[in-house]
Parts: C-alpha cells; sequence; structure tokens
C-alpha cells in the first residue's frame, strides 16, 4: 500500500486558503470603491467609530465618566 503524501496535502490546504484569502480581499475591495459614493452620502460618521475601539473590548460608558 502507498504511504500518504501530507506534504502535499498540506501545500494544498495553504495554496485553498491564499485564494481564499484572496478572494475575501478582491470582494472587500470592490465593495469598498463600489460604495464610495452611495456609503458616503448615508453615514459619514460610521467610519469615525470604526478606530474607536479597536482592541475588540467593548466600552464601559460608566468608565469614562471617572466614578
Amino acid at each position: 500500500m502507498a504511504t500518504p503524501n501530507y506534504g502535499y496535502e498540506k501545500r494544498q490546504k495553504e495554496l485553498a486558503k491564499k485564494r481564499k484569502k484572496e478572494d475575501k480581499l478582491k470582494s472587500k475591495n470592490e465593495r469598498k470603491v463600489g460604495g464610495d459614493h452611495e456609503g458616503a452620502l448615508e453615514d459619514p460618521s460610521h467610519d469615525a467609530l470604526d478606530g474607536v475601539n479597536s482592541g475588540g473590548a467593548q466600552a464601559d460608558p460608566n468608565a469614562a465618566s471617572g466614578s
């Protein structure tokens, strides 16, 4: 019986992941380019809030008051 070629399988997995990541990036860029005209008119303040809480934790509104 032939032995499995784990190196080949790993390489195929890596290539599939890379392809999926590139496709995701491409579609994200297409949405971004296509949505510039419409998205800017709808809610310009939405982009300003993106970087505020980039740590992943939710902000506690009571913690900002200092008490």
